[in-house]
């Protein structure tokens, strides 16, 4: 039987998930495209999430760990913007 992870080791294992899976600190996600013809827009996506990834390393550094619902938010946030990054194939 394994243990469930209290809402700070989770949230920990939510930025490394981001981490390893969105191109966070990549030029190329934080460039417009040419022709405008991208579908939501890379740049300001990542850049939402480049900052509640700061926000939440900093918070748990100092000892604060979100709520349920924070972090249930901050997931579905990753998850929505990895979905806009896949369909203007920044990622697979």
């Amino acid at each position: 039987m394994s243990v469930k992870p209290n809402l700070a080791d989770a949230t920990l294992q939510l930025i490394a998930d981001v981490k390893s899976q969105l191109p966070l600190y990549s030029e190329d996600t934080f460039i417009c495209g040419p022709d405008n013809s991208c579908i939501g827009c890379p740049k300001k996506l990542m850049e939402l999430v480049e900052t509640e990834v700061s926000y939440w390393e900093s918070a748990l550094s100092r000892g604060i760990a979100p709520n349920f619902e924070e972090l249930r938010r901050f997931g579905k946030l990753c998850f929505s913007v990895k979905r806009g990054l896949v369909r203007n194939g920044l990622v697979s």
